[in-house]
């Protein structure tokens, strides 16, 4: 059996950064609970192009995690994922169709 459905890990703390740089639809996120993180994730096809008006969604958590499916057809990024995520380290893993 063959699926859609695809894992992205980012990892990179503190930068503007290219998950995937094509149309894609996140499924589910899941966030390593780190003290004071936020995730911030953009419509863009290039990191340099994350800006205000093509941020999506911004999620705030603590030592706790994060972990959010999205239903129906998920949070849909026409140019291509970008994220910025804060915190002490730790990582965010998310799922994808489209890939």
């Amino acid at each position: 059996m063959d699926s859609d459905q695809k894992t992205l890990n980012m990892a990179t703390i503190g930068a503007d950064t290219l998950a995937r740089g094509a149309r894609t639809r996140i499924t589910s996120i899941q966030g390593k609970g780190i003290a004071s993180s936020v995730l911030k994730l953009y419509d863009a096809a290039t990191a340099g192009a994350a800006a205000a008006g093509n941020l999506v969604a911004t999620y705030n958590y603590g030592t706790e995690g994060l972990e959010v499916y999205i239903p129906g057809s998920g949070i849909k990024f026409e140019n291509g994922v970008v994220y910025n995520l804060a915190g002490a380290g730790g990582s965010v893993t998310v799922t994808i169709t489209g890939a």
